[in-house]
């Protein structure tokens, strides 16, 4: 049986290193993380920058030189900025062509909104016996006096976030070339620093630290493209019962969606299955709304399964720390809940085996 001393200076142990871990990661990780990216894509670009390092050294005087690493590496990160930003280029005209349809549409669309309303309006005002058209002059003024709320509310809130959107681009630029610049350093002054970190007293939470954090960022990948691939596959068939024409491009759109923050599957399905059902189609709106709740708990399911089995916690542990770090730190919690859990509890592991070796050594 151990000492109260013994349990007490165990919950101590965790009760600090948890105030520690959420001391960094609400105060020092935010002015880290554009070195945690830089350092981590020197570690991707490393070993091609290596090996193009290697294979364009030439002779000049009899001595052999070699582009340094830095260079290779920001080169290859320009290269791939450029490919990424003429994808995202291409996306944009496509989503321009595609909204350029959209407007064409939207005339006939309100038409056809408006002469449903219209005879709604009238169905209820002969089932009722009120005055013809009372009820189709009633809609329209709601809908104008909607129309001017909407415009008064718009512009303090486009001249307030057009501000901030000014700022936000300001500032991810400065962070991008800090990135950028991050990146370069990294590569060139990698092997300095990774002896460095082995002289370090704390080597051993550098280890653990840099470990679980890798080992998360796997899990966090193969959770997101399982449950990225899984729920397109689950749209497409249902939209493929439905006997939907266009039911795979939805379905990819609706999986993409789901992958986003904040956004989902809820952010189509749920309108879509509103609007059917105001249309009457109540099993279309059912099956819709069906859809839904199976593509959040298969979510919910895989985020807590494939995050806990990767990282060595329970499905119940990888769920609990997920609803903590969303209480925490909002939709970035969903990363750092379970990864805080995880380096709490080897950090205790940690110092508990070092201080039984410390007692078995004396």
């Amino acid at each position: 049986m151990e000492k109260p001393g013994k349990k007490l200076k165990k919950v101590l142990l965790i009760v600090g290193i948890t105030g520690v871990v959420y001391a960094g990661f609400k105060y020092l990780l935010p002015l880290v993380i554009p070195f945690l990216a830089a350092y981590t894509f020197a570690l991707g670009l490393r070993p091609s920058a290596v090996w193009i390092q290697e294979h364009t050294a030439v002779r000049i005087r009899g001595k052999e030189r070699k582009i340094p690493v830095g260079v290779v590496g920001g080169a290859e990160f320009l290269a791939i900025i450029a490919v990424a930003a003429a994808a995202l280029y291409a996306g944009l005209w496509k989503a321009g062509r595609e909204l350029t349809l959209f407007s064409q549409q939207l005339p006939l669309w309100i038409e056809e909104a408006d002469q449903w309303l219209t005879g709604r309006c009238h169905t209820v005002e002969d089932f009722f016996s009120l005055e013809p058209g009372c009820l189709v002059r009633l809609a329209r003024d709601m809908l104008v006096h909607l129309s001017l709320s909407l415009k008064e509310a718009a512009m303090p809130f486009l001249m307030t976030n057009s501000m901030n959107l000014v700022s936000g681009f300001l500032k991810g630029a400065v962070i991008s070339v800090i990135v950028f610049l991050g990146t370069i350093l990294s590569l060139q002054e990698m092997d300095s620093l990774k002896k460095r970190r082995d002289a370090s007293i704390f080597w051993r939470e550098y280890e653990i630290v840099g470990g679980r954090l890798v080992q998360a960022g796997k899990a966090w990948l193969k959770t997101q493209g399982s449950i990225l691939v899984m729920t397109t596959a689950i749209c497409i068939a249902g939209l493929w019962l439905m006997k939907n024409p266009y039911y795979i491009l939805l379905g990819i759109g609706i999986g993409l969606l789901d992958a986003l923050p904040v956004l989902g599957t809820g952010t189509v399905l749920i309108p879509w299955a509103l609007f059917a059902a105001l249309q009457g189609q109540w099993g279309t709106g059912a099956f819709l709304t069906g859809l839904y709740i199976v593509c959040y708990f298969l979510r919910e399911f895989m985020e807590a399964r494939i995050m806990g089995s990767q990282i060595g916690l329970t499905p119940l542990e990888s769920l609990a720390a997920l609803y903590v770090g969303w209480k925490l730190f909002g939709l970035l919690g969903f990363i750092l809940g379970p990864v805080g859990l995880i380096l709490i509890e080897d950090i205790v592991e940690a110092y508990d085996s070092s201080h039984t070796e410390g007692k078995t050594t004396m």
